[in-house]
């Protein structure tokens, strides 16, 4: 099992945006071979941003590396933000992690 997160710093008040964004989206994770689920988690709210992440679990890292190299992915994250962009503040960090137990 392989689950792949991205971090994400919103801007206060910038919540629904970003949720909405998601919400709306097509991933086309359906698809891909090897994709088992996706969420997309609300945390902390600080002075200067709102944490979020997206988790998503594989079957395997080949299968999500896979993916990142698919026209899937490429049409998944075309618009990635839209015209909102003003919502991000900074790049998502990604963290991978494979299951050892």
């Amino acid at each position: 099992m392989y689950i792949a997160m991205n971090r994400f710093k919103i801007a206060p008040g910038k919540e629904d945006d970003f949720i909405e964004i998601w919400k709306n989206r097509d991933t086309f994770l359906d698809t891909v071979p090897g994709f088992k689920t996706f969420n997309l988690l609300q945390g902390a709210k600080h002075n200067d941003y709102t944490l979020f992440a997206s988790h998503s679990i594989w079957e395997s890292l080949g299968d999500f590396e896979n993916w990142t190299k698919s026209e899937a992915f490429r049409k998944a994250h075309a618009n990635a933000g839209g015209s909102k962009k003003d919502i991000y503040l900074g790049p998502p960090q990604f963290e991978g992690f494979e299951s050892v137990v």
